[in-house]
């Protein structure tokens, strides 16, 4: 599944949320690997990013909501890829080697949503 440069992978063991052309430029990141092991909850929802979130590394422009790349807050770490205020893919992950939260826009979130349920009940 794709929305302008991102797309999401159902790997066998692992979701991967892969950015390309320049979400993947801006972000500073090409992909975003989640063991579905790791996935603590899945939900859609907005996101408004805290104003004091420190960006390491990526590139945010808080006016129109665009926010692509790592950011740190109150010792946690999330990984940010959305361009306004849309509902958003807001997954909650437990035991990744970086990221807390890995939260990102997609066409038809709701389903996304849904079909990594759909694979986090069969494990």
């Amino acid at each position: 599944m794709e929305t302008t440069g991102r797309q999401v992978i159902f790997g066998v063991q692992e979701l991967i949320l892969n950015l390309t052309g320049l979400t993947g430029f801006f972000a500073l990141k090409r992909r975003v690997i989640m063991p579905y092991r790791m996935i603590k909850s899945v939900l859609v929802d907005y996101f408004d990013a805290p104003q004091w979130m420190m960006r390491m590394p990526g590139t945010s422009i808080s006016p129109l909501n665009i926010y692509e790349g790592s950011y740190k807050y109150r010792g946690e770490w999330y990984f940010l890829s959305y361009g306004g205020r849309v509902p958003l893919v807001i997954i909650e992950l437990e035991g990744h080697k970086k990221y807390k939260y890995v939260i990102f826009q997609i066409d038809n979130p709701t389903k996304i949503a849904s079909e990594i349920r759909v694979r986090l009940r069969e494990l």
